[in-house]
């Protein structure tokens, strides 16, 4: 499941290599509720997702999507629970999409336009109908 957050970009991290086949490189967003207390959330990006937060400065309003993903991590008898955010688009906030946006024209309701001065019908008017 897939949720998206917006707030205000106040740290980003250097690329951590765990091993040959996983990196990842982590940021934090300041939100604010309703109350006007802030939080702090801190995200990750993985694999070649952690260049996405080279085009975003500090203080930049951005809107990211991400998935949580956990895991259970038992060590000498002790289990662990590890839960990420884990990042895999970064927006300025208020774009929705880089698609244009296709809408309907709205007509006037009960409003029928008029036909072209130039119009004039092929054949005579026949009513033909069966009522």
């Amino acid at each position: 499941m897939s949720y998206e957050i917006t707030g205000t970009l106040i740290a980003k991290f250097d690329t951590q290599v765990i091993n040959d086949r996983f990196k990842k490189r982590e940021f934090a967003i300041e939100t604010k509720d309703n109350s006007n207390y802030s939080n702090f959330v801190k995200m990750q990006l993985t694999q070649a997702k952690c260049d996405l937060l080279d085009a975003y400065q500090l203080g930049d309003e951005v809107k990211v999507s991400f998935d949580v993903r956990g895991n259970k991590w038992e060590k000498n008898g002790v289990t662990n629970y590890i839960t990420n955010l884990d990042a895999w688009r970064i927006q300025k906030a208020g774009n929705e999409d880089n698609r244009a946006a296709f809408t309907q024209p709205q007509a006037a309701p009960n409003v029928i336009p008029d036909a072209p001065s130039s119009f004039v019908p092929d054949a005579p008017f026949d009513n033909d109908l069966p009522f």
